[in-house]
């Protein structure tokens, strides 16, 4: 997987020519995903036991429970491990880490460091990215294959995440926690299929040409009892308008 460069040109076209490359040796069993949350947990192994700021996202694929009831199970396996590995090396080549994968979900996170402003720019960019790759690399290649197109929904927030270490070795588990993390996941529950929500902290982040491409989402009838915990006012969520679905 690539690094993210700042001032690197990514050439899409090869990229696409490698990612369907890759995506037809699985399909064909030629190929095996390697997928691994090594990067991410080597990461925050230096920040145990603190609290950092950070970008957090949930990248979750819609009507995998449909899929899961209605496809055979070896057909369920492939499009889950393509769309967590795909995606995966998207958000690596824009500078985030995998935390974890939860079912079809797939949890990341991008370090604020110094310059929040250009961290959710780019996780932003990472976020269209990979409804791109889906839509554009990933569904002609299954659609040949006579798999079913993929949709995704993605929410997310920034702030202040908590760095815990389940057990006393180097190798336990290392996860984050807090409010950030439970209100990212509630965001993207009420997103629609191929729509980045995010938010209010996120959005005043975003350079106000970026901001042009959100609209308010309702949160009337989504039993939403969220608090800005910098306003202590109603959480506000901004999501993506003219989503095609």
């Amino acid at each position: 997987m690539m690094n993210y460069k700042e001032n690197s040109v990514l050439d899409f076209k090869t990229l696409r020519n490698l990612r369907q490359g890759r995506l037809e040796s699985v399909l064909s069993e030629r190929y095996q995903y390697n997928t691994s949350i090594e990067k991410g947990q080597r990461f925050l192994l230096q920040h145990v036991n603190s609290k950092l700021d950070l970008v957090i996202m949930y990248a979750d694929m819609v009507g995998s429970t449909k899929m899961s009831m209605t496809l055979p199970t070896k057909k369920v396996v492939t499009i889950i491990k393509a769309f967590s590995h795909e995606l995966s090396s998207v958000i690596e080549s824009y500078g985030g880490f995998v935390l974890k994968y939860v079912g079809d979900a797939i949890i990341a996170f991008f370090p604020s460091g110094f310059n929040k402003y250009l961290i959710c720019d780019r996780a932003y960019r990472c976020a269209k990215s990979m409804i791109s790759t889906l839509r554009n690399d990933i569904n002609p290649v299954f659609h040949k294959h006579g798999y079913p197109d993929l949709q995704i929904k993605i929410g997310m927030t920034e702030g202040e995440s908590v760095v815990i270490q389940y057990g006393k070795d180097n190798s336990s588990q290392i996860d984050l926690i807090g409010y950030v993390m439970n209100v990212t996941a509630k965001i993207t529950s009420i997103t629609l299929p191929n729509a980045i929500s995010v938010g209010g902290t996120f959005y005043s982040l975003l350079h106000p040409k970026t901001q042009s491409d959100f609209e308010i989402l309702s949160l009337e009838n989504k039993n939403w009892k969220y608090v800005d915990m910098h306003t202590q006012k109603p959480y506000t969520v901004f999501t993506t308008k003219n989503v095609s679905q």
